[in-house]
């Protein structure tokens, strides 16, 4: 009975790290694809940050000429509600 025991203990012991060895080998393959397309996720980021590194002082000229704009929208819209205050009610109907 004792050799039977060992037998089988010995067979359990091989069939755990048969499992174990497979998925080990499985995830090392999993993270390999994960690293290869981390790699190429990280070269494209590299990519778009070359291609728009000119927006940002662009964006700073953009900025300023919209605030003088909007200063400039702001007078007028000024001058539009006096010119609507001093108006005659009766015209324009």
């Amino acid at each position: 009975m004792t050799p039977l025991l060992i037998t089988l203990t010995i067979v359990e012991i091989v069939l755990v790290l048969v499992v174990l060895v497979y998925y080990l080998v499985r995830i090392a393959a999993s993270l390999r694809r994960t690293s290869a397309l981390l790699g190429k996720v990280a070269f494209g980021v590299r990519a778009i940050e070359t291609q728009t590194q000119v927006i940002g002082p662009s964006v700073l000229t953009v900025n300023q000429q919209l605030a003088g704009v909007a200063s400039a929208l702001a007078d007028l819209t000024g001058l539009a509600d006096a010119a609507a205050k001093s108006a005659p009610a009766g015209r324009g109907r």
